[in-house]
């Protein structure tokens, strides 16, 4: 970029480099709507129960093969500026909601085709936004007035919302069982605070058992640790009791600066060895005396304690890592122990049943330590069957999802509808709502209430239909007051009963769309320094 030639033959000055390119007017439009329309084509054959998954393989020779729209925007290269927006799109509806992302990317996507076509009409990109957030909020009014309000504990309607982030996934063959451990484990991590509810999805873990398959999962309310064991003869199984967890070693700590000892006698020696012995006697008798009978170090644990704990029946395992340890503490309800003297009643933690499983792996034998805490436990784990390889991670992240929209839908007690349902009522209430708007921005909110249209529409066609067909039977519907009607798993427009989503999931994902589009159509000047 640089000023014309003013006639008195300087040079012109130069504000970038000659390699920058400068795009400016409607090719703004263009090369932003077509990244867009791009990507967002590139996720819709994924969407819904039917949708297919994605192989991806990498510049290091691994793949990939998913149809979680998160791992996939994460796993792309993207390099153009409008890609790169929807890449932060979809991280961000994955931080909020941690489900909805490829729906939410599907819907942008649309909103930019159908900005494209009316920018090139001559609609200013202003009253296009204008437009844009009338219809938004004609939207989220909607969804308001179609919330269905649920309990924590309304179990059907939370079993529903699992089965239905889990469609389509590889976690889908297991959907029952593996769903009623999700609402399981939710329930049992479940806090409430100042009469709000709150469940951490954190506090909720994935294990890979590594052998059988899906159907062999469970739940642990509590922790699975798995570590070589320290002693052969510890115990393998306990029946209950309490849980010490401790952040000091047992056993005798060497100096942090070099000495020496000079012994000058037999005595001497024994004197010396007998003070040791007697430190450690005096940490394993303080261990005995607490009532603990499952005791955990996250620093070392001396031989001579280890067995005298043994004998006593009492199971001990020191070097743990210090988030190991706090996990243990979180899931049993015991304190952190800094020091001995610390250790008494109060500080100790509970649990039910304690089991070592041992597995024969390829490699070596594998020791799974299993801490079932009972209903009040204070983290709960699903122990996924099947291999320890990439289908068990896809089982995992269909998991998440279910668990991420399960604990939204509990907090927020509102879900809503699926199968495009909310996106069908949306559009028509958008079209009415335009109607009584007289001036230019009418066009933008109808082209949003079509955009809201490319969910049951990419429904209907990921189940082999036409998506003409079922959008004009789902409009019938609708508009004769077939309120619940939406496009079922065969991609037929009907009733829709069990397919549930959080209503909080599907908020954001429509207003982070509209967000990102509004933004994006703000841009008039796009300037590269690569040149391209």
């Amino acid at each position: 970029m640089a000023q014309p030639n003013d006639g008195s033959g300087r040079a012109p000055v130069a504000i970038v480099r000659p390699t920058t390119s400068v795009t400016s007017g409607v090719a703004v439009t263009q090369k932003l709507v077509s990244a867009a329309v791009a990507f967002g084509d590139l996720l819709r054959g994924t969407f819904g129960p039917n949708g297919l998954d994605k192989m991806m393989y990498k510049t290091n020779g691994q793949t990939a093969v998913t149809n979680d729209g998160a791992k996939i925007v994460a796993e792309l290269l993207v390099k153009h500026p409008a890609a790169k927006a929807f890449v932060q799109l979809a991280e961000s509806q994955e931080n909020a909601c941690g489900d909805g992302v490829t729906g939410c990317i599907i819907v942008a996507s649309e909103l930019m085709r159908e900005a494209g076509r009316l920018l090139e009409k001559g609609l200013h990109p202003l009253v296009l936004v204008e437009g844009y957030q009338r219809a938004l909020q004609t939207t989220l009014d909607t969804l308001d007035d179609r919330v269905v309000r649920i309990q924590a504990t309304d179990n059907e309607r939370l079993l529903d919302v699992a089965r239905t982030a889990m469609m389509g996934t590889t976690a889908e063959s297991g959907s029952d069982h593996l769903a009623q451990c999700i609402v399981t484990a939710a329930q049992t991590v479940a806090t409430e605070r100042n009469g709000n509810l709150h469940v951490r999805t954190e506090d909720v873990r994935m294990a890979k058992r590594g052998v059988g398959g899906i159907a062999d999962s469970r739940l642990v309310p509590g922790l699975i640790l798995e570590r070589r064991l320290d002693l052969d003869r510890l115990p393998r199984h306990l029946n209950g009791g309490k849980v010490a967890v401790l952040s000091c070693p047992l056993e005798i700590e060497s100096s942090s600066r070099e000495a020496e000892i000079e012994v000058t006698s037999p005595d001497q020696w024994v004197a010396f060895m007998d003070a040791e012995d007697a430190q450690l006697e005096a940490k394993a008798r303080a261990i005995l005396n607490s009532g603990a009978n499952l005791v955990f170090s996250a620093e070392g644990i001396d031989a001579r304690v280890l067995h005298r704990c043994v004998d006593k029946g009492v199971f001990a395992l020191g070097g743990l890592e210090r988030s190991g340890a706090e996990d243990i503490a979180a899931a049993t309800g015991a304190q952190m122990i800094d020091h001995l003297d610390s250790l008494d009643e109060s500080a100790l933690g509970s649990f039910e049943s304690m089991n070592i499983e041992t597995l024969e792996g390829d490699d070596a034998r594998r020791e799974r330590m299993h801490i079932d805490a009972g209903t009040k436990a204070g983290l709960a784990t699903i122990d996924v069957g099947g291999g320890d390889g990439v289908a068990s991670e896809e089982v995992i992240r269909g998991l998440y999802d279910a668990l991420c929209s399960v604990t939204s839908a509990m907090e927020t007690g509102e879900v809503l509808l699926g199968g495009g349902s909310l996106h069908m009522a949306a559009s028509l209430a958008i079209k009415e709502a335009a109607e009584a708007q007289g001036g230019r921005e009418r066009l933008a909110m109808e082209a949003f209430a079509r955009a809201l249209e490319s969910i049951p529409a990419s429904l209907a066609t990921n189940a082999g239909h036409d998506h003409l067909d079922t959008l004009l039977a789902l409009r019938s519907l609708h508009r004769d007051g077939a309120t619940n009607s939406g496009v079922q798993q065969s991609g037929h427009a009907g009733p829709i009963e069990s397919a549930l989503s959080s209503a909080e999931t599907l908020a954001h994902a429509i207003e982070a769309a509209c967000e990102t589009a509004c933004g994006l159509l703000r841009v008039d000047q796009v300037i590269s320094a690569r040149g391209d």
